[in-house]
Parts: structure tokens; sequence; C-alpha cells
């Protein structure tokens, strides 16, 4: 089963919603914002990841090219299409996740 990785970096603490093709939710946890704490979760065999989604943020390159090099496939986008796309009874990372299908 394949699964899409919502990332909602802050500067200390990223959380991170991991859910399936489905839509539904595998994993939430928050780790801290540094790319070897995130590659550490998402490296997990138990993910078959799909898409890993990357809001747009002063961390986001430095956390894009840590992932990029660990061989996930990660995505930048800007925070207008994730709010856009946004529910407001749906967590944020969850619709990140869930935007990548």
């Amino acid at each position: 089963m394949k699964h899409f990785i919502g990332l909602d970096v802050a500067v200390k603490e990223t959380a991170i919603c991991i859910i399936d093709e489905s839509g539904k939710i595998c994993r939430e946890v928050k780790v801290v914002s540094h790319p070897d704490d995130l590659i550490a979760v998402l490296k997990d065999s138990t993910w078959n990841v799909e898409r890993v989604g990357l809001e747009a943020g002063p961390l986001s390159q430095w956390l894009f090219e840590g992932l990029a090099r660990a061989g996930l496939p990660v995505i930048c986008i800007e925070t207008r299409h994730v709010k856009a796309r946004r529910s407001p009874t749906r967590r944020t990372a969850t619709m990140r996740a869930a935007s990548r299908r």
C-alpha cells in the first residue's frame, strides 16, 4: 500500500502525518526540525512512501535537500496552495498528505 506524508514545519518541531492511499491516518508524530530526525521516521520500512509534501518556508530548502539526498520523493509546495485545500475539520498535516494523491 502506498503512503503519503505531510510535514508541518516549525522552527523547533515538525509535525509528521502519514496516511495510506485510502486516506486513513497511519501515524502522527512530532520530531525535531532537522533532516536526520525526519529521515529516521520517514525511512522506516513500514512505509511505502509515494510522496512527501513539505510546505515552503524558512527551513524548506535545508530540509528538502536533506530528504532528497536520503532518496525520499519530496516535493515543496507554496503555502497558498496548501491553504486552498485545507478543510477546517481536518488537521493541517493530514491535508498536506492527502493533497499528494
